[in-house]
């Protein structure tokens, strides 16, 4: 809200983008709109910056993506998990309280235990997730790395947004002109 305060309309007449394709009719009259455009746009761009971490990963360590009994989850969860996690040190996920667990274990009576992906994390109860799989994993029943999240706030894509919107205008006025060109 204090974007669209400070800067109602388009820039254009003090501040030119460096693309004079990204100046989009809407910039022009709802410029807040368009740094919210860019923000959701670069925020998406995160799901396929963290897939292509997850193959690099894979490829890199020689390791399964999905071990024990994540490999039978569902291929949509999985997927899922691809594009927004990646396996993280246990250690990491007990000092960062930014970064969240994507699975959660339970042990039956008999010792067997079942991994299983968490679609939405959520922070109650993350310490005793968190907890639960140290504790597997510092007993060895488990590998050290575990399907974690992290918690980006939307700010941060709006103020990048902001800057994107400032030096190259509307991204998706630019991808959709230069499709249709």
């Amino acid at each position: 809200m204090c974007i669209a305060l400070a800067l109602p309309f388009s820039t254009g007449t003090v501040f030119q983008p460096l693309v004079p394709s990204g100046v989009s009719p809407l910039s022009e009259i709802l410029f807040p709109l368009v740094i919210f455009s860019n923000g959701v746009l670069l925020a998406a761009a995160t799901g396929l910056y963290l897939l292509f971490y997850n193959v690099y990963w894979h490829t890199k360590s020689k390791r399964k993506l999905f071990e024990g009994t994540l490999s039978h989850e569902p291929l949509g969860k999985r997927l899922l998990a691809m594009i927004t996690g990646r396996r993280t040190p246990i250690s990491e996920l007990k000092e960062k309280w930014h970064v969240y667990p994507m699975e959660d274990i339970e042990e039956n009576s008999e010792g067997k235990l079942t991994r299983n992906i968490v679609v939405i994390p959520r922070d109650e109860g993350r310490d005793e997730i968190v907890e639960r799989l140290s504790a597997v994993v510092d007993s060895g029943k488990i590998t050290a790395y575990v399907w974690a999240t992290p918690g980006l706030p939307m700010l941060i894509f709006i103020t990048l947004g902001l800057v994107v919107s400032l030096l190259f205008g509307d991204l998706i006025w630019i991808m959709l002109s230069s499709v249709l060109v």
